[in-house]
């Protein structure tokens, strides 16, 4: 968990996207702009996902992968493994607060960039 210092300013010392304060500063255009970016990293990670979990299979939270006829197997708690499917089949809109900073947090990786071009 990280504190309100930490969330305030990314490493660098620049402001941080996750902090109320900052998020105000931004124009409403490109409040809109980070929004969507965020929607399309929840869209990139939910096909991801599917994804691996296609290629794997549900063994009662074991996830199994087969490469070149060797087999891995990494427990993986069941809990966890229904809530990736939920956030999959949720649309970013519908996502809480908290989901949506982990895409939020995607966006603010390359957002300097963005806000360059």
């Amino acid at each position: 968990m990280t504190n309100n210092k930490e969330r305030e300013h990314k490493t660098d010392g620049t402001p941080c996207w996750c902090n109320p304060r900052v998020v105000k500063v931004l124009s409403k255009k490109d409040k809109e702009l980070f929004e969507k970016l965020a929607d399309i990293e929840h869209q990139r990670w939910a096909d991801w996902q599917k994804h691996i979990m296609k290629e794997s299979f549900k063994i009662t939270g074991v996830f199994t992968h087969k490469n070149n006829n060797k087999m891995v197997q990494l427990e993986i708690p069941i809990e966890y493994w229904d809530n990736w499917e939920r956030q999959i089949n949720t649309p970013y809109s519908e996502l809480s607060e908290k989901e949506k900073d982990s895409d939020r947090e995607q966006v603010n990786r390359y957002w300097d960039l963005i806000k360059r071009i």
